[in-house]
C-alpha cells in the first residue's frame, strides 16, 4: 500500500486528493507488459486527471464507454452467460477492452457478476437472467417496501443494526437467521457475554451462515476469474476508472429501503423523517467507501444518481430532500481525497444552479439527457462534465452519424477542458461499431 511522508489524518483534502492521483499514476507493484503500455497508461490517467481537476488542458478529449453488458454481446454471450460462464465472461471484457482502447478499461466485476451466489442468496431485490427474466435480457432492479413507514425511528437510532437484523433477512433469504442475531454490547462485559453467546446456536442463526459460507466460496470462485482481468487490462496500459461506488442517502432510502411510490407518500405524510433518515446515513454512504479504501485506491467514486432528476421531484423538493444530504456525501468523500463520479441519470437541466454548489475542481458529472451546452455553461471553471451520446446513436444510428455527433458535441463544450466523451446511458447491445466511433472521434477530432 503507498505511504504518505505524513500522517494521512495530517493531509488536506487537496493534499490527499494528489496523493491518490499520483498512485492512480503511478500504481504500486503493477508490471507493465512494455515500455509502450507504461507509457499509455500514464498518458491515459494524466488525460483523465487533467480534464477532472482542471489545472492543465489535456493533449485531447478522454474518452470512456460507460457500458454495461455490451462486452458480452460482443463476444457471442448472453447475459445468463456472461453471469454464468467466468472464463468465457473473463476472456470476452479482457479482449473486448482491448479492441475498444478506450481512456480507461470496462472491469468484468459490475456486469459480470456471479449469479449462482445470487441464487443461494435468494436476492429479492433484483431479477437477472435465468432467474426471472429471459437469458437475453440484463438484470433488472425489483422495489419493494423492504423497511417499513413506521420503521424510521429504528433506522435512524441505529443503521447498521437496522440493516442487519430487519432489512437483510427481507432482502435476502440467505439471511433470514439473521433476525436472531445477538446484540453486540453484550460482549462489553464478561458476564454479559453467556446470554449473547447462546444467540450464536439458534438453528435459523446457523442455517445462515452455513448458506453465507457456500455464497463465498462461489463468489471467490468468480473473483479468481474476474479480477486478474483488471490487472492485466492495467498491465496493457488501461486504468481504472472507478475504484469505488455509492448511493446518494435519498436514493439509498428511495431504492433500496422504501421503494419509490412510499417515498413519494413519506415525503408528504411525514417529511421530517424523511430528512432525519438521510442525514443519518450520510456517514453510512461515506464509509461505504472509506471502509474498504487505501490511500493507493484509485480516486473516482461511482453514484448513481435515481431519483433526483428533472420530473422526479420539484426543483423545491430536490433542494430539501435530495441535495443536501448528497452535498454532505460529496464533502465526506472530497475530505478524503476522493473524487465523486456523479452519474445524473435523466435530464438535470433545473438542477444545473443547485449543482454548481460542490467543492471546485473536485467532481465529474456525468450527464444522461441534460443539454450539454447548459452544463457546460453553469459548470464552467467549477467541475467536470461527462457523457451525453444518446443509446438512440449507438443502438440505430450509422457510425458516420455517431461521429458527426460526437465531432458537433466536442466543438461545443470540449473548449477549455473539463470535459469527457461518454454514452449517455449504460449501453448492453449497441453496435459496436459506434461505440468504437465513439472513442475514435476523441481521438480524431479532440486534440486541443
Amino acid at each position: 500500500m503507498a505511504t504518505t511522508e505524513k500522517p494521512w489524518k495530517e493531509l488536506s483534502a487537496a493534499e490527499r486528493q494528489a496523493f491518490r492521483l499520483n498512485a492512480w499514476l503511478n500504481p504500486e507493484g503493477l508490471e507493465f507488459e512494455s515500455s509502450e503500455a507504461e507509457a499509455a497508461y500514464k498518458a491515459r490517467v494524466t488525460r483523465l486527471t487533467d480534464a477532472i481537476t482542471l489545472e492543465r488542458t489535456p493533449d485531447r478529449v478522454p474518452v470512456y464507454a460507460f457500458v454495461g453488458f455490451h462486452p458480452a454481446s460482443w463476444a457471442g454471450l448472453s447475459p445468463y452467460e456472461a453471469m454464468n460462464d467466468y472464463d468465457r465472461a473473463a476472456q470476452a471484457w479482457l479482449d473486448y477492452n482491448l479492441d475498444l482502447q478506450a481512456d480507461a478499461q470496462i472491469p468484468p466485476i459490475f456486469n459480470a457478476v456471479p449469479a449462482r451466489a445470487f441464487e443461494l442468496l435468494d436476492y429479492r431485490s433484483y431479477i437477472w437472467p435465468g432467474h426471472g427474466l429471459e437469458k437475453h435480457q440484463g438484470y433488472q432492479y425489483v422495489e419493494a417496501e423492504f423497511m417499513k413507514e413506521d420503521e424510521y425511528d429504528a433506522l435512524i437510532d441505529d443503521p447498521t443494526d437496522f440493516l442487519l437484523r430487519t432489512y437483510l433477512p427481507r432482502v435476502a433469504g440467505a439471511y433470514e437467521g439473521f433476525a436472531k442475531f445477538p446484540a453486540p454490547i453484550d460482549l462489553v462485559e464478561l458476564p454479559f457475554a453467556p446470554s449473547n453467546m447462546l444467540g450464536y446456536a439458534a438453528p435459523e442463526l446457523l442455517a445462515s451462515f452455513e448458506k453465507l459460507a457456500a455464497i463465498g466460496k462461489e463468489t471467490a470462485a468468480w473473483g479468481e476469474k474476474m479480477f486478474p482481468v483488471i490487472g492485466r487490462l492495467m498491465a496493457a496500459g488501461l486504468p481504472l476508472y472507478d475504484g469505488a461506488a455509492t448511493k446518494a442517502p435519498f436514493d439509498l432510502l428511495g431504492d433500496t429501503l422504501r421503494g419509490t411510490r412510499e417515498m413519494i407518500f413519506d415525503m408528504f405524510r411525514q417529511p421530517e423523517k424523511v430528512l432525519e433518515a438521510c442525514d443519518r446515513l450520510v456517514p453510512l454512504c461515506v464509509k461505504w467507501v472509506t471502509a474498504r479504501a487505501t490511500s493507493g485506491s484509485v480516486p473516482l467514486v461511482f453514484i448513481p444518481l435515481h431519483k433526483g432528476a428533472d420530473g422526479f421531484m420539484s426543483d423545491e423538493q430536490f433542494r430539501t430532500f435530495y441535495w443536501p444530504s448528497l452535498r454532505r456525501l460529496i464533502d465526506g468523500l472530497v475530505a478524503e481525497g476522493f473524487i465523486p463520479r456523479l452519474f445524473a441519470e435523466g435530464k438535470y437541466e433545473s438542477r444545473l444552479e443547485a449543482i454548481r454548489d460542490v467543492p471546485k475542481a473536485s467532481v465529474v458529472w456525468h450527464f444522461d439527457q441534460t443539454d450539454m451546452a447548459k452544463a457546460k455553461e453553469a459548470l464552467a471553471g467549477i467541475a467536470c462534465i461527462a457523457g451525453n451520446v444518446s443509446p438512440s446513436l449507438y443502438y440505430t444510428a450509422t457510425p458516420q452519424e455517431v461521429t458527426a455527433y460526437c465531432r458537433g458535441l466536442i466543438e461545443k463544450v470540449a473548449p477549455g477542458g473539463g470535459f469527457i466523451l461518454d454514452v449517455g446511458v449504460v449501453a448492453d447491445d449497441a453496435k459496436h461499431e459506434n461505440l468504437r466511433a465513439m472513442v475514435q472521434a476523441a481521438k480524431d477530432f479532440g486534440a486541443y
